[in-house]
């Protein structure tokens, strides 16, 4: 069943709320898509924007935005740099809990009975710390708690990701690493095994990896009976919407939750992730 009639119209009430639960209750299989905005919630910056980026980072002001910052050359041309920014997002996920959303669409994906997958833009790793499956997540970007070589895209080098876990970085208040950075058994430096703005370099095979897990687990996916849930995913960089986007037109019903672009879902939820999944959450479960 399609809901188009509810495009242009947003849901906020105990009824909208109630078709809602209705149809993920209804589901054979769950699609769980995530940006930037499902970690707000557990307290994390919404890098999306310059103004959630600088009241993160105000000593960086001066100096550019995420775009800016987010960018591969800087462990070129200065390695404190691009390990201070990102050496302060690994220490930031490390310490990060994630919220109680989370542990909601696990328990929707459980009474699945695994019938579920999660496509997400996010680098931070919340998915499996909440006790999902590695198997079971796709992150188009990377993952900021694995590092690779400078330049591994090609050559003998490709595929050689490893785990951040072993690794501590200590960043000082100006947003600068200290030594030891992150290097390799022959001393060569590592970096995040994230996709950066500008990045020529990444190695993709372990994202690859997780899309030909995700493709074999649509082969046997009826999109008619599939509800996409979708949480905090923008505009400016739209991996995310996109992909469930894709789902929706090939039949899936799609829950966009986003409390400023919620507009193209089936149903259109404009509050945050957290509030959107509780609301949904108390009316599935009584």
């Amino acid at each position: 069943m399609r809901y188009t009639h509810n495009k242009l119209k947003t849901h906020t009430t105990t009824s909208d709320f109630a078709e809602i639960a209705q149809a993920i209750y209804e589901a054979e299989h769950l699609i769980f898509t995530a940006g930037a905005g499902m970690g707000v919630d557990s307290g994390l910056p919404d890098f999306r924007g310059n103004n959630g980026f600088w009241k993160a980072y105000p000593m960086l002001k001066e100096k550019g935005g995420f775009a800016h910052m987010a960018n591969p050359s800087h462990f070129q041309s200065n390695p404190k740099v691009g390990w201070g920014f990102y050496g302060h997002r690994l220490n930031l996920y490390r310490d990060t809990t994630p919220h109680n959303g989370f542990n909601i669409l696990r328990q929707w994906a459980k009474e699945k009975q695994g019938n579920y997958f999660i496509y997400t833009s996010n680098v931070d790793g919340a998915f499996q710390k909440a006790g999902f499956s590695s198997d079971k997540v796709n992150e188009c970007h990377g993952s900021i708690h694995h590092l690779q070589p400078m330049d591994s895209r090609y050559g003998a080098r490709k595929g050689t990701i490893v785990s951040a876990d072993p690794y501590e970085v200590i960043v000082n208040e100006n947003l600068q690493a200290q030594n030891p950075l992150p290097r390799d058994s022959q001393g060569n430096l590592l970096r995040p095994n994230i996709l950066m703005f500008g990045d020529w370099g990444w190695d993709s095979s372990r994202t690859d990896k997780q899309y030909k897990r995700m493709d074999k687990w649509l082969r046997d996916v009826n999109l008619r009976k599939t509800v996409v849930i979708e949480v905090g995913a923008g505009t400016s960089i739209p991996s995310v919407r996109r992909t469930s986007q894709q789902f929706q037109t090939q039949g899936a019903t799609l829950v966009r939750i986003n409390p400023r672009e919620s507009f193209g879902g089936d149903y259109c939820v404009p509050l945050g992730g957290l509030e959107a999944l509780e609301k949904i959450n108390e009316v599935y479960s009584s």
